[in-house]
């Protein structure tokens, strides 16, 4: 779902950047007084941006010869509220951009839009939804269809951005300048294959809510008022930590499904789609003349480290740097957060 450069015009991208703008003022707001009521949230949010980017490293195969990935956004929002998922997702989609070059240094605010905003919001407005309508295991229900539906919702909205391209952007002969595929075809495409992959992500997110509130409670949004709740920060590390390690070790298995995403081609293989949805073979102007970002890891690969085990390595190493830059992030942040609220 990560839209890669060039698939959108400056002005969908500056638009979806002023979109994002006053969702992420919101956020740091709301999250500033979740910080204030208990400093360890900054924690739990670098923890819930390095889940977030360990889980889109586990690309899955679907139909069509095409891959996709879960994303955890509508976990964190249950995990750690809408609005902290909200600034986690957009931090991991960030360094995924420009460290990693996975998704366009200008698509950030689409992408954020997509994964950071529509996803969790949905979702967890599903999984509270669920929560009121079902008396038993409501929340389980809840979690499950959250993230479901969440993915679903994130990915037709990507759809309808990819596919208004062609209709608001052409050329002097009629020609899309960007992404030359119409909406009756990125729709069902990228509806369809999250239909799939949000089982998977369904599964996940139900699956980790259900061991967090079995061992950790507490930690979980809402789950207490904030200012009873003691030594949070080490019960939520105790419960977070495993799953972390164990997807820090597993996540090499993303690198088994190695075909695109549907909609991240490049090249010959966007003339290839092309033909195979029956459209005019012709590239179009913005991804042929525009130029591209190379990241330093760029597909998530380390100079040098690109075959057999060595790939799998440098692959784990990406995580491995992501996760700490996150907590790093969150440190310096926690830090300065403490002298604001000591000089206070």
């Amino acid at each position: 779902m990560h839209i890669p450069e060039n698939y959108l015009s400056p002005a969908t991208c500056a638009t979806m950047i002023a979109a994002m703008a006053p969702v992420w003022y919101v956020s740091a707001k709301k999250v500033k007084v979740q910080i204030q009521k208990k400093k360890e949230n900054l924690v739990q949010l670098g923890i819930g941006a390095s889940l977030a980017f360990l889980i889109m490293m586990f690309n899955v195969p679907v139909p069509g010869g095409t891959t996709a990935h879960a994303v955890g956004s509508v976990l964190l929002a249950i995990l750690l509220g809408p609005w902290a998922a909200c600034l986690s997702v957009s931090l991991a989609l960030v360094l995924q951009a420009f460290l990693f070059g996975d998704g366009g240094i200008l698509c950030i605010g689409a992408n954020a839009f997509n994964m950071a905003f529509v996803m969790p919001f949905v979702g967890y407005g599903i999984f509270l939804l669920c929560k009121k309508i079902f008396k038993k295991h409501g929340d389980q229900i809840g979690a499950f269809a959250g993230g479901y539906i969440g993915i679903v919702a994130g990915a037709f909205v990507c759809a309808v951005e990819l596919g208004l391209q062609p209709i608001l952007f052409k050329n002097a002969m009629g020609n899309p300048l960007y992404c030359p595929y119409p909406l009756k075809v990125t729709i069902p495409a990228m509806v369809g294959v999250h239909l799939i992959i949000g089982l998977v992500e369904g599964g996940i997110t139900l699956g980790v809510y259900s061991y967090i509130k079995k061992v950790a409670p507490q930690t979980i949004y809402n789950s207490l008022d904030y200012a009873q709740v003691t030594k949070v920060k080490h019960k939520w590390a105790k419960a977070i930590v495993p799953i972390i390690v164990i997807a820090l070790i597993l996540c090499p298995l993303g690198l088994i499904a190695s075909s695109p995403a549907w909609g991240e081609w490049s090249g010959v293989q966007i003339l290839t789609q092309l033909k195979k949805y029956h459209l005019p073979t012709i590239m179009p102007q913005g991804l042929k003349d525009s130029s591209h970002y190379h990241a330093l890891f760029d597909g998530y690969t380390i100079p040098g480290m690109s075959h057999g085990i060595s790939l799998a390595l440098g692959y784990i190493l990406c995580a491995i740097s992501a996760i700490v830059i996150f907590l790093l992030i969150a440190k310096i942040i926690e830090a300065f957060t403490s002298k604001n609220i000591d000089g206070e």
